[in-house]
């Protein structure tokens, strides 16, 4: 008889979440290789995915719950609870919401635990070093049940990153990471390095691979991005004053959702830009491959925030590279691991607005040029970003830290 498949007990913030569709990918590969999965919500979310229960608390039963199981667990392991107590008072968290983040996540292991005292999985999976590591982390040191944690943009970053994140690094089996810029992060803060595993995400099946749009007049722009300050808005709409300066004819889309949509909207009026720039606010995932198949190149203006937050690899980058839209990129954060300046896109700093009118001007006019920047692009998505190959390195991963 073959042996079962490690058992794995996936825990999110908020799943299944539509700004995060690639973690949906990600569970979907998973599930294609046969993988036996528990799927968590900590906050929000619920309900099922793909046939899967996904599980969480009601809102209102959570503090119910608390108030029985925060006394019974204390009185069963005290130390860890001295353990907690010590942290929490011990240091300052970097943000209040970050210390809401790592409440949540051990409010959410206190509750569970009784669950998962039951019936153990094999090994838990946090897809993020915020809260769903936090209760992860609990697990473990309660009931010994090992885990592996994800790292990769703002709980590395924001603040300088999550309050506990060295603790729960240090004593997860092993820690997947998404990019490279991600794993040069964890070594500086003095992460093992036998434990760091770069898996990138991935797509389940590859879209067409449109042809190129000739002649590019109006050049068709679009962004997809949560509108938020890392996201350098505020830079790429001067970046679109620079091009109508330089008589560049464009049309733009910007895809998502945020707390920037008023002052963008604003800044898009006074700049004189509002008959090329459209808003069209957060959309289904399928309708953002609808708005790849428009455009012909996609910017993204990604910034270090004042906060220190920044992205990692965007996943919407390789997706517009396998569909064939060209890619122009600023080089902060991991952009560029994918977006190699003449191989796979360009590069230009959003400080110098003339720098992208140079490089779209170039995108509009060179097919040659967007030609082998597109092939280029593809091949570097097929050998990165096929979620199947990635899946498979990942799930190898589990079942190394569920023996050890």
């Amino acid at each position: 008889m073959p042996e079962k498949p490690t058992s794995v007990a996936y825990l999110f913030t908020t799943f299944p979440k539509t700004s995060e569709a690639f973690l949906q990918r990600d569970v979907a590969a998973m599930q294609a290789r046969g993988a036996r999965l528990r799927l968590y919500s900590l906050w929000g979310g619920g309900g099922g995915f793909r046939g899967m229960k996904v599980e969480t608390l009601p809102r209102w039963w959570f503090f119910v719950e608390l108030l029985w199981w925060i006394p019974y667990e204390s009185a069963r392991r005290p130390a860890v609870l001295r353990e907690l107590m010590a942290g929490v008072w011990g240091r300052r968290a970097p943000s209040r919401l970050n210390f809401w983040e790592n409440m949540l996540g051990a409010g959410f292991a206190t509750c569970f635990i009784h669950r998962f005292r039951r019936d153990p999985p094999d090994v838990v999976y946090a897809a993020w070093s915020g809260a769903p590591a936090t209760a992860a982390w609990l697990f473990w040191r309660v009931l010994g049940i090992p885990y592996v944690t994800g790292a990769h943009a703002y709980d590395l970053y924001e603040h300088g990153g999550d309050w506990w994140l060295m603790e729960k690094v240090a004593e997860a089996r092993f820690v997947h990471t998404s990019t490279e810029m991600g794993r040069r992060t964890l070594l500086e803060r003095g992460a093992d390095p036998a434990k760091l595993v770069v898996v990138r995400r991935g797509l389940e099946a590859f879209p067409e691979f449109k042809a190129l749009r000739s002649p590019r007049r109006p050049l068709r722009l679009v962004c997809v991005a949560r509108l938020v300050p890392k996201k350098g808005l505020m830079e790429q709409l001067g970046i679109y004053a620079a091009l109508r300066a330089a008589r560049l004819e464009f049309s733009v889309r910007i895809v998502g959702r945020g707390e920037l949509r008023e002052r963008l909207e604003a800044e898009a009026e006074r700049l004189g830009l509002r008959a090329q720039v459209a808003f069209t606010g957060e959309v289904p995932p399928a309708e953002v491959w609808d708005h790849l198949r428009w455009a012909d190149v996609l910017l993204h203006t990604g910034i270090v925030s004042p906060s220190g937050d920044r992205d990692g690899l965007p996943n919407v980058i390789p997706e517009a590279m396998a569909a064939g839209v060209l890619v122009v990129t600023s080089p902060a954060a991991a952009t560029t691991e994918a977006v190699q300046n003449e191989v796979t896109g360009l590069v230009a700093d959003v400080a110098r607005p003339g720098e992208w009118v140079g490089a779209l001007r170039r995108l509009a006019e060179d097919d040659e040029l967007a030609e082998r920047l597109r092939a280029g692009a593809r091949r570097w998505a097929a050998e990165n970003y096929d979620a199947r190959r990635n899946a498979a390195r990942l799930q190898e991963c589990f079942e190394r830290a569920a023996v050890g």
